[in-house]
């Protein structure tokens, strides 16, 4: 009968078949009994690291780790936020501290983390690599700079595990590691529904804890605008759901801007225009007047390109954002700009007819350099969607175009053939939902996977997965997210070899399983399994 149960729950896991009986050095986690598995259905795949790193060496051997026992230790000069991470980890890697380690064997004692550039900055071109070398007594964590020592310290919160009796166990392992693509991003839209802000705070924890790295902001929309300016308070104070309760105050701002630092995580805002600004119609003609025959029928379209005045609006309220959110790039949108106001608009079309402006793509790419040309005068860089280029619109060599359309694999093509560095958003729009597992087909969407020469290749520099929020607010944004979004993920740290959906199946399981222990709602990702841990409220 346990030869039966052996085979059944380790081919599925994908793992080798070790004896049953009592706990060896084999099977530390006590997870075979002479008649049958501890935890029926539990194919677990103990340990395991996602995303999966670039390079592994487990051994058969096993540690124990006493969390009572067990510390960080750091060699050198110590960042305040390696110090914050150390505190953060401790529970993270040892979320049950009055156990005991119940087997006779070698421990774990410390884990020393050595940092060459503690102070290097966090930015695109950063260097996350780390290599973790799991020893008994004393494993070592080196990493060049501290932001790959925090994505290490994630890796070996996920190496040690429990048994059934919650007793610590790790492999002996060796691990170099570090991520294929340097941007790795994923996209909140707090303008459809507001977003409150301890749920975003816990959506980047998540998006730590699968090695994330840029949180893009949509923060405002055609719906609302709930950012406080203090250049145009009359933007959220007009433009917000309400004004009082579902704002974010520069406090707001700065908190989630710390809070993801402190991870590793970039914050890249969004402020999309000139279409998708219905909500920022308290700025006295900044938006189009629609007309009906001769006269405005009383809509706004998109923002007039043909005003000057709007221009220096634009010019203060990005400064303000530059100054606000510290990191190079911020994303302008661009995406969905309907011509309909633009062509019933009388004043629009003189204008075009004195200025020479054959079309309304031309008088789009006006607007669009003149809103460039504004940001390169704040010494920032950009990112635009794909209509800005698809639109013929003529922007600066370094622009990074993120395309979301269908066809992507064409229009990767396309825009890196033009030389732009380009981000992959088309496959990874997980505000879609099907029954059943869905995330396979977001690992197998490779952002390099189209026809191009080396050189285009090389100009994708990641991707980001989008949660948009028609039909999200903070009651799913969590759980719809997660555990799907772990696919996107890996697919953007890990090798482009690391792409068997089978083999990733256990792993993602377990991960997963990690989320809700934590605290985070995530959705399950594999059928008619349980996690050990389910998720519990943490506030009852």
């Amino acid at each position: 009968m346990a030869s039966i149960l052996q085979t059944f729950v380790f081919a599925l896991a994908g793992f080798a078949i070790v004896e049953c009986g009592k706990p060896s050095l084999t099977d530390p986690l006590g997870l075979l009994e002479e008649t049958e598995f501890v935890g029926k259905g539990q194919n677990y795949v103990s340990g395991s690291v996602w995303p999966k790193p670039q390079r592994e060496s487990r051994s058969d051997k096993y540690f124990a780790v006493d969390p009572a026992k067990f510390k960080f230790s750091v060699a050198g000069q110590q960042s305040s936020v390696l110090s914050l991470a150390m505190a953060r980890y401790m529970p993270l890697t040892f979320p049950d501290t009055k156990v005991s380690t119940e087997w006779k064997m070698e421990q774990v004692e410390t884990l020393q983390i050595k940092v060459s550039n503690e102070y290097a900055p966090m930015e695109l071109s950063t260097d996350e690599s780390y290599e973790l070398d799991i020893q008994s007594p004393n494993s070592m964590l080196t990493a060049t700079t501290v932001w790959g020592a925090l994505r290490g310290l994630e890796t070996f919160s996920q190496v040690v595990h429990q048994n059934e009796s919650g007793s610590y166990f790790v492999q002996m392992n060796q691990i170099v590691d570090f991520p294929r693509f340097h941007h790795r991003g994923f996209l909140i839209d707090t303008s459809r529904h507001f977003i409150a802000l301890p749920i975003i705070l816990k959506f980047v924890d998540a998006m730590a804890y699968s090695k994330f790295n840029v949180l893009h902001w949509h923060i405002v929309d055609n719906q609302a605008f709930p950012y406080v300016s203090k250049t145009f308070p009359t933007l959220h104070s007009q433009g917000a759901w309400n004004n009082k309760t579902h704002i974010y105050t520069p406090d707001d701002v700065q908190t989630v801007i710390q809070y993801a630092a402190n991870r590793g995580i970039r914050v890249m805002p969004e402020f999309d225009t000139p279409g998708h600004t219905r909500s920022w119609y308290s700025i006295p003609n900044l938006l189009t007047k629609c007309y009906s025959g001769s006269k405005p029928d009383g809509s706004l379209g998109p923002i007039d390109p043909t005003i000057d005045a709007n221009y220096d609006f634009l010019k203060s309220f990005f400064t303000e954002i530059s100054e606000v959110f510290p990191d190079y790039y911020m994303h302008l949108g661009g995406d969905e700009v309907s011509f309909y106001c633009w062509q019933t608009n009388p004043i629009i079309k003189k204008w075009m007819d004195e200025h020479g402006v054959q079309n309304y793509s031309a008088l789009e790419q006006y607007y669009e350099q003149k809103l460039i040309d504004i940001i390169n005068g704040l010494k920032k860089g950009y990112v635009i969607w794909q209509e800005v280029i698809d639109n013929g619109v003529k922007v600066k060599q370094d622009t990074i175009v993120n395309v979301w359309k269908g066809g992507w694999q064409n229009e990767m093509a396309k825009v890196t053939a033009q030389g732009y560095r380009a981000i992959l958003s088309s496959c990874w729009y997980l505000n879609y939902i099907s029954y059943g597992p869905d995330w396979p087909n977001y690992y197998k969407c490779d952002p390099q996977d189209f026809t191009g020469t080396k050189e285009q290749k090389d100009l994708v520099i990641g991707g980001t997965g989008c949660m948009w929020g028609e039909w999200v607010d903070g009651t799913n944004l969590l759980s719809r997210t997660w555990g799907r979004a772990l696919a996107v993920g890996e697919r953007l740290w890990s090798s482009k070899e690391t792409n068997d959906a089978k083999e990733a199946e256990g792993r993602i399981w377990e991960h997963r399983c990690r989320y809700l222990r934590r605290g985070i709602q995530a959705e399950n990702v594999v059928q008619s399994q349980y996690c050990l841990h389910e998720w519990r409220n943490p506030r009852g």
